[in-house]
């Protein structure tokens, strides 16, 4: 028996593997740091998850509108006002979790050998969608150097006529890293010269530490070529609930649309009140969650900071550091998967390795900080334990 070689296109995400390994450690006794998944710690908001009981209690149980329900797609065109983008319901499409949106988005845009610029290091997924919609991915690089921006000069060289789209995510997983409203608009010159599609990651959008919420799609002349993906996980820590969305150009709307049903039929209708809830009810557990983040952000930064062969930028936004280690990669003869995998065998701190997010990842390690302060400092001390219990490679 064989399947179709289509899905020999698709990767995987590292952190579900890397979950299970630790998982498999916490059911033979040990205790282990969750630096691995990318979830926020807080609980779902209590007014949101009421919500969802009482549309349970109410009988919304029932097959919704296959682009979602209208008060839902109606209530995330407002909310798109705060990064400055002009959108009605007609322009949302709800999807269960961010990824059918992405997936969406790739199948009704990428044709058979387009090429599409892709994040290096970047969300593995992004690479998946392409090559399954037919595409080729291509990489642009992001460099710490440069704080993880997006590198504008690198990108238009990549560009050849075959370059059908731009993928986005900002603030980025695996780097934090955000875009200044110059390169913002200095991609979208791009993307115009060019004749490019944007599909633009906003998933993380409402975790930014200097205040700023912005869109490429705001910007003189994208609305019509921009894709926005986003979701309810990252920001109102509804991980599980799978709700997320698609902002599109109002001629993709119907033939997305069609994508949905013949895929998802439509999203969960008891969810997409909870949803509705989360954007028009009250705010604050959002803002205690982003104050807390940088604190626990700031506290993983300087530790790492000061173990020798490790140093790592402070993410301007999402809930990731991504520490350089090729200092002591370089000592100890490790490749960045060993030390991670061996992180976790022999001091139960699980994180991931650059390389799961693209070769640009290489010396690099992924580790998620929504956790409990007190697991960042047990963390930070087995992780020095272990390098300095590493024995450096012979000299020849």
């Amino acid at each position: 028996m064989h399947w179709a070689g289509r899905l020999d296109t698709l990767g995987t995400e590292q952190a579900y593997v890397v979950l299970a390994a630790a998982k498999q450690l916490e059911a033979a006794g040990h205790r282990v740091v969750h630096l691995e998944i990318g979830e926020p710690d807080m609980p779902t908001p209590p007014h949101v998850v009421e919500a969802g009981v009482r549309a349970l209690r109410d009988g919304l149980t029932r097959y919704a509108l296959a682009a979602g329900v209208p008060e839902l797609r109606d209530a995330i065109a407002r909310s798109l006002a705060l990064r400055g983008v002009q959108a009605t319901a007609e322009n949302v499409l709800v999807t269960p979790g961010a990824k059918p949106a992405l997936f969406s988005a790739a199948l009704a845009l990428i044709a058979p050998a387009d090429e599409v610029l892709c994040p290096d290091p970047g969300f593995p997924i992004y690479e998946s969608v392409v090559r399954f919609a037919g595409g080729r991915p291509v990489y642009y690089p992001l460099d710490e150097t440069r704080q993880f921006a997006p590198h504008v000069a690198a990108i238009a060289e990549r560009i050849t006529p075959r370059t059908r789209g731009l993928i986005l995510n900002l603030p980025h997983n695996p780097t934090g890293g955000v875009a200044t409203p110059e390169e913002l608009a200095a991609l979208a010159g791009l993307a115009q010269r060019h004749d490019l599609w944007v599909i633009s990651d906003e998933v993380y959008g409402q975790i930014r530490y200097d205040g700023r919420r912005d869109s490429i799609a705001a910007l003189p002349g994208m609305t019509d070529r921009t894709v926005i993906v986003d979701g309810f996980s990252k920001g109102y820590s509804m991980t599980g609930w799978r709700l997320g969305y698609a902002v599109v150009p109002r001629p993709l709307a119907d033939p997305m649309t069609t994508l949905l049903i013949n895929n998802v039929s439509c999203t969960a209708t008891f969810v997409q009140y909870a949803g509705i809830a989360a954007l028009t009810g009250p705010q604050d557990a959002v803002a205690r969650m982003v104050t807390g983040l940088k604190t626990k952000r700031d506290r993983l930064v300087a530790g790492l900071n000061a173990i020798a062969g490790i140093t790592t930028a402070s993410p301007a936004g999402a809930f990731y550091c991504f520490p350089d280690i090729s200092g002591v990669l370089e000592r100890t003869g490790l490749a960045g998967r060993s030390f991670a995998e061996r992180l976790l065998a022999e001091q139960h701190v699980a994180v991931l390795a650059g390389t799961a997010f693209g070769p640009g990842g290489e010396g690099h390690l992924r580790m998620c900080y929504a956790t409990d302060p007190a697991e960042l400092d047990r963390a930070l001390a087995a992780i020095r334990r272990f390098v300095e219990k590493l024995e450096p490679v012979a000299a020849d």
